[in-house]
């Protein structure tokens, strides 16, 4: 399919779903193959399979979660993005949407939802996004317009909307219990990057020491990771 044209009227709309928990692939695969316009065209459990079976495939949406071993879901949005601007995403995941929606819409998806949603709502933000449309929730949509039309907007209840995607994305590994040599060789980056990155990101929260801001971190992995 030209990556310009929308799915071919009569044929089925092909999906990609892209998540590391079965049970989450299974159940939003099972859900699309029994509509009349959606099929799942391929399962992919990480970035790196995921961008292989886009090449091989050619779907007409990549559903992604945002949590993935490895490269994270907003590192993968954005080497999809760079592959084939045309490709919509859309993320469907666990994680606060005050924190993620706007990561995501920025990195190129094309949409944000939680999982808890029901299954006709997720089928509607599909077809949203096929359809050329934003797909988000109620309370996300109007903070981002309130953000775009610089009117006073709440803010989020977490300090962690300060951070960049890349600083967040340290200090999720910080959390994680991942050392510095480590996390540079995860995001390709020198270890003096880094370190540049934890100075900022303790900095913004301000917290003194890096001891505190890896406590902090571990505390936000664990309470983040109930909720999946």
């Amino acid at each position: 399919m030209n990556p310009n044209q929308m799915p071919v009227a009569g044929r089925k709309a092909r999906i990609l779903i892209v998540d590391d928990h079965p049970v989450s692939r299974e159940g939003l695969a099972n859900m699309i193959r029994q509509t009349a316009d959606l099929t799942v065209c391929g399962e992919a459990p990480d970035a790196e399979h995921s961008i292989a079976m886009i090449l091989a495939l050619n779907p007409d949406l990549v559903v992604a979660d945002i949590s993935l071993p490895g490269r994270s879901g907003i590192e993968l949005i954005k080497d999809i993005h760079a592959l084939n601007p045309q490709l919509p995403i859309l993320v469907i995941s666990m994680h606060d949407e005050s924190l993620y929606a706007e990561r995501a819409l920025r990195a190129g998806a094309r949409g944000y939802m939680m999982k808890q949603e029901n299954g006709d709502r997720l089928l509607e933000g599909i077809r949203e996004v096929l359809g050329g449309k934003i797909s988000v929730s109620h309370d996300a949509s109007r903070t981002l317009l309130e953000r775009i039309s610089s009117k006073p907007v709440a803010q989020s209840n977490s300090p962690l909307g300060k951070l960049s995607d890349r600083e967040f994305e340290v200090f999720r590994l910080l959390g994680e219990g991942t050392s510095t040599p480590a996390i540079a060789e995860r995001l390709h980056l020198s270890v003096k990057t880094v370190e540049t990155h934890r100075m900022n990101i303790k900095a913004k929260l301000g917290f003194k020491t890096s001891n505190e801001l890896i406590s902090y971190a571990a505390r936000w992995i664990s309470i983040d990771s109930s909720q999946r």
